[in-house]
């Protein structure tokens, strides 16, 4: 929960709209420190820039990582791979419960049948767990993915907590450059024509001149899997 005293979204949205990110996630961690302060991330196709950015910081803030059991096995080894690049030294893998998984979806088949039930207990309820003890998190969005993500300002209130958004203003020359810069590895399927990864059933290969996003959730009117949309609380 949120700390009395801290600033509102608002506050912090004025004071930082025009920050550089590693600036952003500096603030963030002044405004709760690093006990209260949470970087989730997908080990995606462009994770890496933004958990460069916060290691420069401080690679000791804690790290969620939202194992969802439908994970691409490149993702999981990639995962690892930046862990020991980057030097990130509280990385959380967290699992959605077996119980839950045994009531809801005992023949895994709910991403076909109801996608974003299927999300809902395997992300959004297991990221509200891994998010309880803190009172910021860190994510990866940008403006230029568009959809729902077009807008977003650089810090907001999720209705539970403070949410830092270092990469809203960011372009994909931006991200490429941190890579070139840094010498961070790519995804292993990026190579591949994925361009953004995410679960293995609902994540496909991208074609020239489509969006980065397309591959996800392709024929569905679905664009984003509730952990940026639904309170965390």
């Amino acid at each position: 929960m949120r700390p009395a005293g801290l600033p509102s979204a608002d506050e912090l949205d004025r004071a930082l709209r025009n920050a550089a990110p590693a600036e952003v996630v500096a603030a963030a961690l002044k405004a709760v420190g690093r006990e209260r302060l949470a970087l989730v991330s997908s080990f995606g196709t462009e994770s890496a820039a933004l958990l460069k950015v916060m290691a420069d910081v401080d690679p000791a803030i804690p790290v969620i990582f939202l194992d969802t059991g439908w994970l691409f096995e490149e993702t999981l080894a990639y995962r690892d791979t930046l862990i020991a690049t980057l030097g990130l030294r509280d990385v959380r893998s967290i699992k959605p419960l077996e119980e839950t998984l045994t009531r809801e979806d005992p023949e895994r088949e709910l991403w076909f049948s109801d996608p974003d039930a299927c999300c809902r207990i395997r992300k959004v309820e297991p990221l509200a767990r891994a998010l309880a003890p803190f009172s910021a998190w860190i994510n990866g969005r940008k403006r230029f993915q568009g959809g729902l993500r077009a807008d977003i300002p650089v810090v907001e209130d999720d209705g539970i907590r403070l949410k830092f958004n270092p990469f809203a203003n960011v372009s994909r020359e931006d991200i490429e450059a941190i890579y070139a810069l840094a010498k961070l590895p790519p995804h292993p399927l990026a190579a591949s024509g994925f361009l953004s990864v995410g679960c293995m059933p609902c994540t496909s290969r991208t074609s020239a001149g489509e969006d980065a996003r397309a591959g996800r959730w392709r024929g569905r009117t679905k664009t984003e899997c509730g952990i940026h949309t639904i309170k965390t609380s």
